[in-house]
């Protein structure tokens, strides 16, 4: 393999949960190609995604996005010089997919393997998107589907957590007041959507370890249940069979909005203050929301702490955040053939 400072082609897989996705970058972080293959349709009626159905999805479409990222980037397979693979955190079956589609090209093109770790590589979209800037050392937040995370970020391969969600993670609870609202899936842009003609402050609720700078964790489990009982009392009723007019739903969901982003605003601040770094990172695909990166904005300004953002189209899960193998690759940290993965 030519040395990691010259045109390396990397080719990135990213099968963690329900996209599958192909990148091609190079050792200059320069992007040839992106594919994503979004399995949203899929497990829409779900309501959230189904483990088993998203792992043979990735199954069907492994190889061809692996084809069409290579030949975007006007390559061969014989022009690649190393594989990535996200192969922690995720789902278990989606995860194998995508490390033995790695492990295969490995073997069968004499390259290496490099191993990625999925959250640290939503931070790292930070580092593509501000390039040449630097943003180490930072605090990193990680919002998505299944990760409300903060981190000191010393350096791309040096991540220490500083707290996390102890229940429900931001994306997830999203989906569910989502299907409660009946608004749909992906529950994210349909609150979002609604929120725009609500009132975020016509519902007071719950905003756990509130200005509580002494515990840099998350949990939204309690605001969840508090957005059920708005809606229909305590117990357990069919949602299906309630019909909230236009604008409560509206204003619940612009309450509940505004209570994930005040927690997330919080404890992300909170943490720059304990780790007195000036520098806060945001990746994941809760980062999309608009009122999170107003808020983010806002609050950056109000201290003086320079923000880095994951652009939209690297907030929901890609390959092209696997370019964090890059770094792994600078310091000569190669995946063994048995690497498994780490659900």
């Amino acid at each position: 393999m030519r040395g990691p400072s010259s045109k390396v082609n990397l080719l990135t897989l990213e099968t963690t949960c329900d996209e599958t996705a192909a990148a091609v970058v190079t050792g200059r972080l320069e992007v040839r190609s992106s594919v994503v293959a979004s399995q949203d349709d899929l497990h829409r009626r779900f309501g959230g995604v189904v483990p088993e159905i998203a792992s043979r999805a990735h199954l069907e479409r492994i190889l061809p996005v692996i084809d069409t990222a290579v030949r975007r980037a006007g390559l061969s397979l014989a022009d690649l010089d190393a594989v990535a693979v996200a192969n922690t955190p995720g789902l278990a079956g989606s995860l194998l997919v995508g490390l033995v589609a790695a492990k295969a090209l490995a073997v069968a093109l004499g390259i290496p393997l490099v191993a990625v770790n999925h959250l640290q590589a939503h931070i790292y979209a930070c580092r593509l998107a501000a390039a040449p800037q630097e943003v180490f050392p930072c605090v990193g937040l990680i919002v998505s589907g299944g990760h409300t995370s903060l981190y000191r970020c010393l350096g791309p391969l040096d991540f220490e957590l500083l707290g996390g969600t102890i229940d429900d993670a931001a994306g997830e609870a999203f989906d569910k007041v989502a299907a409660m609202l009946g608004l749909g899936y992906p529950g994210g842009p349909a609150i979002q959507e609604a929120a725009g003609q609500g009132n975020p402050r016509a519902y007071r609720l719950p905003r756990a370890f509130w200005h509580d700078d002494q515990r840099l964790d998350f949990s939204l489990s309690g605001l969840k249940t508090a957005v059920r009982y708005r809606i229909a009392g305590p117990g357990r009723p069919d949602f299906s069979q309630i019909k909230l007019p236009q604008q409560q739903v509206a204003d619940l969901a612009a309450s509940f909005q505004e209570a994930v982003v005040d927690s997330l605003v919080d404890k992300a601040f909170a943490a720059l203050g304990r780790t007195g770094l000036g520098i806060l990172c945001v990746g994941g695909g809760v980062a999309a929301n608009q009122r999170l990166r107003t808020r983010l904005d806002e609050e950056a300004s109000r201290r003086a702490v320079r923000l880095h953002v994951a652009p939209l189209r690297l907030c929901t899960d890609n390959a092209v955040m696997g370019a964090i193998a890059v770094e792994r690759l600078k310091a000569g940290l190669v995946a063994p053939l048995d690497l498994d993965v780490c659900p």
